[in-house]
């Protein structure tokens, strides 16, 4: 009998504190920084984002949404035999941030590992959990994005410390005889690795570098527009689907300019996206698994529709899922 990996549950979690756009202005003013809600608004569609406070990390928020998509599956942590979590700011060096989550949720003994691909890493860590699901190396996954990207802004810099956001996303992805991920298709290309990166690490006891967040706005625009389209039409053709069988867009949420230039290119009407970026702003990974779980919980996303959801971040790195939910 053929295997497939179907998500059964999903959970989200925001820090409780959320910065207005109000909020980031007076507090970049105080540290002479000009900015305001229009610039804002106008460049990214960002009117809010939440921030972590000391001493939460981004396991402390995947747990939250992992108790939650496991709920929402009828799950107890201990049926869980995989875990991978999507991070660009992991608890530590290591080890990874999925066994520090692994053991907060008592779920010990099943692979748990951290997947790298920055904005597209929820992506990436989705179509490695389906293909070991469909392989039988495992039954019952956590897929996770979580993120504290406020730890790696330079609040000197106008241009990317509006941007981002806190928080993360969870699903319970089960193994079984009816199909739910249809296709994937995943990309790299390293020669743009210097458009968006935290060019730092540790040696020595010490951080080498700059360990803050590095972005070429228009660089990263023009690309990922391009890379989108293409991505989410390969992912269709491999699942025999067209544009017209989507129910529902989720994509990364970086810039409401991006979402609505894909959609465009896809001929998807706006009614058909999921848009959270206006109050989460960009949570890296953590974003399509947030949307996905704002759009099931608000009652849109519903079983039985079709959802294309893709992500393109650092490396520059970018891919497309295609599901059945």
């Amino acid at each position: 009998m053929a295997l497939y990996s179907r998500i059964t549950g999903t959970g989200s979690c925001l820090p409780p504190q959320r910065l207005s756009n109000a909020d980031l202005v007076s507090k970049l003013a105080a540290q002479g920084v000009e900015t305001s809600d229009d610039w804002i608004v106008e460049r990214t569609g960002i009117r809010a984002r939440h921030f972590a406070d000391d001493g939460v990390f981004s396991s402390d928020l995947g747990l939250v949404a992992c108790r939650a998509a496991l709920q929402a599956a009828g799950l107890q942590a201990s049926d869980i035999d995989l875990i991978i979590v999507a991070t660009s700011t992991p608890d530590m060096v290591f080890p990874s941030t999925a066994c520090i989550l692994q053991h907060k949720l008592g779920a010990n003994g099943g692979a748990a590992f951290d997947v790298q691909a920055v904005c597209s890493g929820f992506i990436y860590a989705l179509a490695v959990a389906d293909a070991m699901l469909k392989t039988g190396a495992a039954r019952k996954a956590l897929v996770v994005g979580a993120e504290i990207f406020s730890r790696i802004l330079d609040f000197t810099d106008r241009t990317t410390c509006v941007l981002f956001g806190d928080g993360a996303g969870a699903l319970v992805l089960e193994s079984g005889s009816k199909p739910g991920i249809l296709a994937s298709d995943l990309h790299a290309d390293g020669r743009h690795v210097g458009i968006l990166c935290v060019p730092g690490h540790v040696a020595g006891g010490q951080v080498l570098g700059d360990p803050l967040l590095k972005m070429e706005g228009q660089a990263v625009f023009k690309l990922a527009v391009g890379v989108l389209e293409d991505a989410a039409h390969a992912t269709l053709a491999k699942a025999d689907k067209t544009a017209s069988d989507i129910d529902w867009l989720i994509p990364h949420q970086a810039n409401i300019r991006i979402i609505q230039s894909t959609a465009r290119k896809l001929k998807l009407p706006m009614e058909k996206v999921i848009v959270t970026v206006d109050q989460h702003g960009n949570t890296s990974a953590a974003s399509i698994p947030l949307a996905l779980d704002h759009g099931i919980r608000s009652g849109r996303v519903k079983p039985g529709q079709t959802l294309m959801l893709e992500g393109v971040g650092g490396g520059l790195a970018w891919g497309a899922v295609l599901l059945d939910l």
